[in-house]
């Protein structure tokens, strides 16, 4: 037989919540990592932050469709380096990256995400010291015996299972090139600006200056153009050329760790080009980065380290099979923004979409290359313009601010229902505690499975939900008292109580928890935090609610010693309520009287 409405059986209550929390903690203590500290947020562990201001060609204004792909991809991309509580967020023309914690420092190289291509090795490797010869070399001239080796480690792009072929064979130099090379001209390179170009009122004028001087040495047709620019190029200062590149010229530029220079080969045809025909691979790649379908860094089958395994779009593996068959052992270089990030000797014909590109790489450099070719392609180029570590120490006083923010918060709300409640303001303590408990797992266990990171915004929305909690707890108490000043007994007046404050938690609870979620959808950065640990603590409210301090409370009332009016706060009601209906009584024995 059911109990009657608003009674209910304690024990099965408090069961039900003590399998919630046993589920809970064997997930916490069982699965993953077995960690059982919660992610925390950059403010709160140090980190990294990294502000990218955009730059077009010219210096033009960039545009708001081109801003906002930008911070997709960039988004998408720290999504792809495995960083949790890592956020992107337009401030302008500006990108604000935060990466929290100690592997923060590959954020510094997240504005490299732009256009990437590949492009064929002309010649060899240039050690960035050294000055190669500036002669232009006659087209009867083999290649040097003694010339410059390229970098090391050597690297090789060759089909998923090529084992022992040779790798870091140096690519034939520019002479031996066949004859689909770009003509050389005496005249001046058709980039060369007659004057400076007239700029729109959002264009720098020295910034479109340098960029098409640049462009003029760095990208002429003229092969002596380009070795004198290979002369002259000095890898150690910012390059104006990096994302403004023209994909339809050869181009001059610098390996990533500057130690290397290059003379690469176009990636397509000029435009006015009728000699070089549609099927023709031999010199121009055809490839960029929107050819690429996946990119995946792994250990390597056939030795130490690791390579990097390499899958093309339908389209994209029919041009790197042609132009890998055409270009066996020689080198195709990686250009990400202008830029060499790798440059692997072509072992074989590679066809089938799929090709592996090995070396000495280390895990992090396999995963960096991995993640330049998966992620490379933006409207936009980037300047970090800020970086800025926070320090682990920095992080520890602001968690321990936090903490003790809460703690005080916490402190005061036990010194209330003390002095209001009694018993009643033991089992509000004892309920804030239990839903702690529940709070605590629940946040290890969103870091684990969202990434979700706990920063100062979202301590914050924890403090804010004891009030809301304690809240709820002292709407059933007050109900409590009012049926105790009416004239019933403690426990009699436990389920009217509950019945009637019932549906005010749910309306005020549901209340908070709305406004908890429109704040987390229109907000940005650490607002969604305080909105998100807001809400959660909303729902858990409920749950403690129901589960455990109703329970208890209906366990008290039934304890003779625990629902003694003195020590169950409830006598100053029961004082109340008597007095007012001996004044009552005493009125209306007057009005009989007369």
């Amino acid at each position: 037989m059911a109990p009657p409405a608003g009674q209910i059986r304690p024990a099965k209550y408090l069961a039900s919540f003590v399998l919630i929390v046993v589920a809970l903690y064997a997930l916490v203590f069982f699965t993953g990592n077995g960690s059982a500290k919660p992610k925390l947020g950059i403010d709160l562990q140090g980190g990294t932050i990294v502000t990218l201001t955009a730059r077009q060609e010219d210096g033009a204004q960039p545009s708001e469709e081109a801003l906002t792909r930008a911070r997709d991809l960039i988004e998408v991309r720290v999504n792809g380096l495995g960083v949790s509580g890592a956020e992107v967020v337009r401030d302008g023309n500006n990108l604000t990256i935060t990466v929290p914690g100690a592997d923060s420092e590959g954020a510094k190289g997240l504005g490299q995400t732009a256009r990437l291509a590949f492009r064929k090795v002309m010649g060899q490797p240039i050690p960035a010291g050294a000055a190669p010869n500036t002669e232009a070399p006659s087209s009867s001239t083999p290649p040097s015996s003694n010339a410059s080796t390229p970098p090391s480690p050597s690297q090789s792009a060759s089909q998923p299972s090529s084992s022992n072929a040779p790798q870091g064979r140096p690519a034939p130099n520019l002479a031996a090139q066949p004859s689909s090379t770009p003509p050389s001209s005496s005249s001046a390179p058709s980039s060369t600006p007659s004057s400076t170009p007239s700029a729109p009122s959002n264009v720098d004028p020295k910034v479109a200056k340098e960029i098409q001087e640049a462009k003029a040495l760095r990208q002429s047709t003229d092969q002596q153009v380009l070795q004198q620019a290979a002369l002259m190029l000095d890898c150690s200062k910012p390059d104006p050329l990096r994302g403004n590149d023209d994909l339809d010229k050869p181009l001059v530029t610098c390996g990533e760790k500057g130690a290397y220079k290059y003379i690469l080969a176009p990636v397509n045809p000029p435009k006015d080009d009728t000699q070089t025909k549609p099927d023709d691979y031999s010199m121009y790649s055809r490839l960029t980065g929107e050819d690429i379908s996946n990119a995946v860094a792994n250990k390597n089958p056939n030795g130490t380290g690791y390579v990097v395994n390499l899958d093309f779009k339908s389209d994209g593996g029919t041009k790197w099979g042609k132009f890998t068959s055409a270009n066996v052992q020689q080198a195709v270089a990686v250009v990400l923004d202008g830029e060499v990030m790798s440059a692997p000797t072509i072992q074989s014909a590679i066809t089938g979409g799929s090709t592996e590109i090995s070396g000495k790489f280390t895990l992090a450099e396999a995963q960096n290359l991995a993640n330049t070719l998966k992620y490379g392609a933006l409207p936009l180029s980037f300047d970090a313009s800020e970086a800025q570590t926070i320090s682990p120490t920095l992080g520890l006083q602001s968690l321990k601010a936090g903490l003790i923010a809460g703690g005080i918060g916490l402190a005061l709300v036990f010194v209330y229902c003390m002095f209001y409640y009694r018993l009643l303001g033991i089992l509000t303590i004892l309920s804030l505690g239990l839903s702690g408990l529940i709070i605590y797992a629940v946040l290890v266990l969103l870091g684990r499975w969202i990434g979700f990171t706990l920063d100062l915004a979202g301590i914050a929305g924890f403090i804010v939900a004891i009030g809301i909690t304690a809240d709820s707890f002292i709407v059933f108490f007050e109900r409590l008292k009012d049926e105790v000043r009416e004239g019933r007994t403690f426990r009699s007046a436990v389920p009217r109580a509950w019945v009637r404050s019932r549906r005010t938690i749910l309306s005020a609870d549901a209340v908070s928890f709305i406004a908890a979620a429109v704040l987390y959808i229109i907000a940005v950065g650490q607002v969604k935090g305080f909105a998100f640990t807001l809400g959660m603590s909303t729902v858990l409210d409920l749950v403690v609610v129901f589960l455990v301090t109703h329970p208890l409370v209906a366990m008290a009332s039934k304890s003779k010693f625990l629902s003694k009016p003195n020590l169950s706060g409830l006598g100053g009601a029961a004082r109340e309520g008597a007095a007012h209906r001996a004044a009552v009584t005493g009125k209306t024995a007057a009005v009989k009287e007369a």
